[in-house]
């Protein structure tokens, strides 16, 4: 696949908000975009190496006799009131 098909936003500098170095080359390489405090996007060249990493950890683990699991994501009520799907979502009974 071409690197134009990625979509890749690159920027110059890091975010002021940035601290840690991979936090600062990751979103200056255009592999996560934030969304909200502490909530992050993987956009598609980030997405494609996270998944590149979770093949050789899966092998790995195959490998040893290890299970996978997989934890619930956590999202801000304020993107689901803005896409509309508030007031469409499961009601507790």
């Amino acid at each position: 696949m071409r690197a134009s098909n990625y979509h890749i936003n690159t920027l110059k500098e890091a975010p002021s908000e940035a601290e840690v170095a991979s936090h600062q080359l990751m979103t200056r390489a255009g592999m996560i975009r934030k969304l909200a405090g502490g909530i992050y996007t993987y956009m598609p060249l980030g997405l494609k190496v996270i998944r590149k990493v979770e093949a050789i950890i899966r092998e790995e683990m195959n490998a040893s006799g290890a299970i996978e699991l997989l934890m619930p994501v956590v999202q801000p009520a304020e993107l689901w009131m803005e896409s509309g799907r508030w007031e469409h979502r499961p009601r507790k009974r």
